[in-house]
């Protein structure tokens, strides 16, 4: 048998290496829309978002207006049994956070505010990140990348009129029917009078490993301390436009807020990959810790400024699902702090150096 020449040898060497870019360039082609079975990119969605109203250079094209927190997360002892997540096993994990408001204002008025969102990043001593992304809805709008953009695209106002087109949302909704749903979740649901008593969820569905290797699919929660107290609808029409930051600042001055994490366990026939439909509230449930919040400051030039909370950034322990909404969460994202980088970097932010 010939003996292989030492180029062609080394040739074979390289075959691993051009396997793997070719992989990681795949990768990144779907990440960013440019392949795949999806008929909507994340581009697309950021156009629709920015189209909205003026944009605001170096902000984020959703949940704009948005004020950083600072605090540590502490495990209980029954959340290492679900997860070998070094976040559930070490004392305490420091957290930076954000409140959020909807809609692509970073100053719209705070009684306008009916969703609210919390993102956070954990940092473990070894290095690992987890970051989060939660609302204050119970479950998603649609089940589908393709139902979300259509609904924001039927929001957008007619050029004719200036408002949106009612037969273009009748469509989507006869395409989408899923969305009536949270339509009328959002008409009856009360809206809590401060951020420290307000619940968020993550409607996206993520798998926990324990240490024998067992997978559990699972929904968290973050549950305040805090009762609920629901806003007056008299006193929000003349509520002072950051009267949320306001009320957080007095709260946290008398001391620590406080949110127990909650993990709801899915039962066989859930549904895994829709967000949009909320699993019964018998489902078995585990508080794996608390998060306790400290500080918060204004985003400008704040610590959670040039945070990019993806969802899809998670610790060895904890993976996503295929739900393709949450995958379509992480794209868009970088998208969106791609383009307010861009837009830093070429000085076109009309605000110091916010991201």
């Amino acid at each position: 048998m010939p003996t292989p020449s030492p180029r062609r040898g080394s040739l074979l060497w390289l075959l691993p290496i051009a396997v793997i870019l070719a992989a990681l360039a795949l990768l990144f082609a779907w990440v960013g829309g440019w392949i795949g079975n999806r008929n909507v990119t994340p581009q697309a969605m950021i156009n629709t978002a920015e189209a909205a109203g003026p944009l605001h250079p170096g902000f984020r094209r959703a949940h704009s207006k948005g004020i950083c927190i600072i605090g540590t997360f502490a495990p209980t002892s029954a959340a290492a049994k679900l997860s070998t997540a070094r976040v559930f096993s070490q004392a305490s994990t420091p957290v930076l956070g954000r409140f959020s408001n909807p809609g692509s204002d970073p100053y719209s008025p705070d009684n306008k505010a009916a969703i609210r969102g919390m993102a956070l990043q954990l940092k473990t001593d070894d290095g690992q990140e987890w970051r989060v992304a939660m609302n204050s809805f119970p479950f998603f709008a649609s089940a589908t990348p393709e139902g979300f953009q259509a609904m924001n695209a039927a929001k957008l106002p007619d050029p004719a009129t200036g408002k949106p087109a009612p037969e273009k949302m009748k469509a989507v909704l006869a395409r989408y029917p899923e969305i009536a749903n949270f339509m009328a979740w959002a008409k009856s649901a009360p809206t809590p009078d401060s951020l420290a008593n307000t619940r968020f969820n993550g409607v996206n569905a993520f798998r926990l490993t324990d240490a024998q290797g067992t997978q559990r699919a699972v929904r968290w929660s973050m549950r305040p301390h805090t009762p609920f107290v629901a806003a007056d609808p008299e006193q929000l029409k003349t509520a002072d436009r950051d009267y949320l930051a306001a009320d957080l600042d007095r709260r946290l001055a008398a001391g620590p807020l406080q949110w127990d994490m909650v993990m709801q366990l899915a039962a066989p026939g859930d549904p895994i990959e829709d967000p949009s439909q909320a699993w019964p509230d018998t489902r078995p449930e585990t508080t794996v810790g608390t998060l306790t919040l400290v500080r918060a400051e204004p985003q400008i030039n704040g610590p959670c400024l040039d945070l990019n909370f993806d969802p899809l950034i998670l610790p060895k322990g904890i993976a996503g699902t295929d739900d393709p909404v949450l995958h379509a969460r992480s794209s868009v994202y970088s998208v969106s702090f791609n383009r307010r980088e861009q837009e830093i970097s070429q000085g076109k932010a009309n605000h110091g150096s916010a991201r």
